[in-house]
């Protein structure tokens, strides 16, 4: 009997599972047949990219022509992206003189290349800060000229997508600091700072951007003495930079908020003085809460610069509209306005994976 009990039980036999839980299939009925009304928007979503994307493609790539002249456009049913190659020295660089252009191009990747190294949180250094001085004077003595055997070449012909480069990024870096300082200032126990600082949050705040453009470059001149002026791209920068604070200013308040009185309580226990706990303890963790939705005023500070065409500065969608109105090149005003969108959607999604990458890197579980 006990021999019987030691003799092994016959293996059993592994059943494979269902195709349809596995696999393509699996994936199939699992997220898109699950149910019948899931079933039923699949169909329907096939069915409208069947009608709308084979007619897309032979637009956009099978019947379109790339390099050809205006005329030749005009025999073909697809897009014209030639309007795009044909004109593209006047749509990155507007009015810049012609042979000189290789100086905004040269200043535009000098600004990429900072950007770039910026990047990298190992290079957050003191000598990052002079690399950026050094990098700014090189910029603009490349823009302006005089020097060098370069023309002076004034501001009222910088145009294109180097005056929206700059107009941007510099705007957003010196505005975030003036936000942060004007967040401090609201909380501050001191009425009459924390007063200003309410007072122009709210007033910067409650007009548009448009105003205060408009302000800049048609009444700011009227309250200077006579003979003074300031140059006009200045005006629009200070502009954008007071504008993009108050915001950046509220979404920092938040964040300070969100700390525990715990936070400041341990400071204080530490011997530490207000500066040291804002800059050492306060404002780290509470920036690192509010990078999404600072990003997002960032983002809508760099598509907010072409709002500067009221004043007369043309930045690269003003150039796409000059361009447009060629006679030649009317009516590809869809070709020139998605090239447009393909910019400027490369350029915020980079703004934005950066921020997504700062996130995980300043992510300490709490």
């Amino acid at each position: 009997m006990a021999d019987m009990h030691n003799i092994p039980a016959p293996p059993r036999e592994m059943l494979k599972p269902p195709r349809t839980e596995v696999g393509v299939l699996g994936w199939l009925h699992g997220n898109l047949f699950n149910t019948w009304y899931n079933s039923l928007l699949t169909i329907l979503a096939l069915l409208l990219f069947w009608q709308v994307v084979p007619p897309l493609f032979d637009w956009a790539f099978a019947d379109a022509r790339w390099n050809s002249t205006a005329d030749e456009c005009r025999d073909i049913d697809g897009a014209c992206w030639s309007v795009i190659p044909r004109n593209i020295s006047f749509i990155i660089f507007g009015f810049f003189p012609d042979g000189q252009q290789w100086r905004p191009a040269l200043a535009m990747l000098l600004l990429l290349g900072l950007v770039f190294y910026s990047k990298d949180r190992n290079h957050w250094k003191k000598s990052l800060g002079w690399y950026w001085l050094v990098g700014l004077i090189v910029m603009g003595t490349l823009m302006y000229g005089g020097i060098f055997g370069m023309p002076v070449v004034e501001t009222s012909q910088w145009s294109g997508l180097p005056l929206t480069f700059m107009l941007a990024l510099f705007g957003m870096v010196l505005a975030y600091p003036l936000g942060v300082l004007l967040a401090l200032g609201r909380r501050s126990q001191m009425p009459a700072i924390k007063s200003l600082c309410v007072i122009y949050i709210e007033l910067i705040r409650g007009v548009p951007l448009i105003s205060l453009l408009f302000m800049s470059s048609v009444m700011f001149p009227l309250f200077l003495p006579e003979g003074v002026t300031l140059d006009k791209v200045l005006r629009a920068q200070a502009a954008i930079i007071l504008f993009t604070a108050a915001y950046i200013a509220e979404v920092v308040r938040g964040g300070l908020q969100a700390m525990s009185r715990g936070q400041f309580e341990a400071s204080e226990s530490l011997g530490l003085n207000y500066p040291l706990t804002m800059r050492l303890v306060i404002l780290p963790q509470a920036l690192k809460i509010v990078i999404p939705p600072t990003v997002g005023i960032l983002l809508s500070a760099f598509k907010d610069t072409s709002l500067v065409v009221i004043i007369a500065l043309y930045d690269v969608l003003k150039t796409t509209k000059v361009t447009l109105s060629n006679p030649k090149w009317t009516g590809y005003s869809t070709e020139a306005y998605i090239f447009l969108a393909i910019l400027y959607f490369i350029c915020c999604y980079a703004m934005s994976s950066y921020s997504r990458k700062l996130e995980k890197e300043l992510d300490t579980g709490h």
